[in-house]
């Protein structure tokens, strides 16, 4: 199967539509990664998703809707209560995504067997005009092999799933660059399970505290089943090694000089302000205070880990873990399979 590449038109929208309706999958755009649609509603067309990544039938997706009149018109949920009525107003459309208690409309396959399910309204318009035109709702994870980099640009989906999925629609880099947060609801305090550019601080300004679960700055236990996408296995990784590393400047930099004195085959993930300090190959991902250009370069850059000629292993700066930062150091961390040196 060839995988078709299609733009951003009005009529490229209405062709990746017409491929989902036959129960077709189609890459599509949204502000946060690319996803990886299908009707969230007909089964046999969410497998093929799993198939095409690779991905863990244990693990739950996302379904994206067109306006928050979505919910109720497909019957989504049984109860869209007040605290994500006041979410939904507050983020929507944009990168949070909400797990609520799931009618019986969404497959098992979409909800990984949970009594849930995950919903977003994302605002980038490409990916609304392609929900809409498909009449349904989308069943949509990242658009990529299960484990590697989420994709930020339509050639990342095509290095990836060429020839696995019948169409990608080039919507441009995508502006935020992490997948959204996701906060369920289902449960008797509202517990954040995946971090993202809406951030803890944001949503307890809407809906008062709030819990944050384990699984996001730790491992997953192995017998604990996953609640959201992105919580269980490695996620985000290059076929180089990443080596996570906390420590401060100078740190840092003398570290990763050591170990490129003893090894030309390391390289650096790095704040700007780094790759003048530093000997080896290194790939600059935003100043060290700017944690929105971190968030947008940092998938980009584990996909160009792997561009480096003759690059085994690649250290990483430690984010902070409050903020957007708990975002990145989320994914760094699934990146690098949790491991993590201290130098202080």
């Amino acid at each position: 199967m060839n995988t078709l590449l299609l733009g951003n038109s009005i009529a490229d929208i209405k062709s990746g539509a017409a491929l989902i309706k036959k129960g077709g999958v189609v890459a599509m755009p949204t502000e946060t990664v690319y996803g990886l649609s299908a009707d969230a509603l007909k089964g046999e067309a969410v497998e093929k998703i799993f198939k095409a990544k690779g991905r863990p039938m244990d693990n739950p997706l996302i379904v994206h809707i067109s306006d928050v009149s979505d919910i109720e018109r497909f019957n989504l949920v049984k109860e869209f209560p007040q605290k994500a009525r006041a979410l939904a107003e507050k983020f929507w459309p944009g990168p949070l995504t909400m797990i609520l208690k799931r009618s019986d409309v969404i497959p098992t396959q979409v909800s990984a067997g949970l009594d849930t399910v995950a919903i977003r309204l994302p605002s980038h318009t490409v990916a609304r005009v392609l929900i809409r035109e498909s009449e349904t709702v989308l069943a949509a994870p990242s658009a990529n092999k299960s484990g590697s980099p989420s994709p930020t640009t339509a050639q990342h989906v095509l290095d990836d799933l060429d020839g696995c999925i019948d169409a990608v629609i080039d919507g441009g880099m995508c502006s935020v660059g992490v997948e959204s947060t996701v906060i369920t609801l289902a449960t008797d305090t509202p517990r954040l399970l995946r971090p993202g550019f809406i951030t803890v601080e944001q949503i307890e300004e809407v809906i008062g505290e709030i819990e944050v679960d384990d699984a996001v700055l730790f491992k997953l236990s192995d017998d604990k089943k996953a609640a959201s996408p992105g919580m269980k296995y490695k996620h985000y990784s290059p076929k180089a090694k990443v080596v996570l590393v906390s420590g401060g400047d100078d740190a840092f930099c003398a570290f990763v000089n050591e170990k490129y004195e003893a090894d030309k085959s390391v390289g650096a993930i790095c704040y700007d302000e780094d790759k003048f300090e530093l000997l080896c190959k290194c790939i600059p991902i935003g100043k060290s205070d700017d944690l929105e250009s971190q968030a947008h370069l940092l998938f980009d850059a584990l996909r160009q880990v792997d561009e480096l000629i003759n690059i085994s292993t690649v250290y990483a700066r430690c984010p902070q873990k409050d903020g957007v930062g708990m975002a990145l150091y989320n994914r760094l961390i699934r990146a690098a399979g949790f491991e993590v040196i201290c130098l202080e």
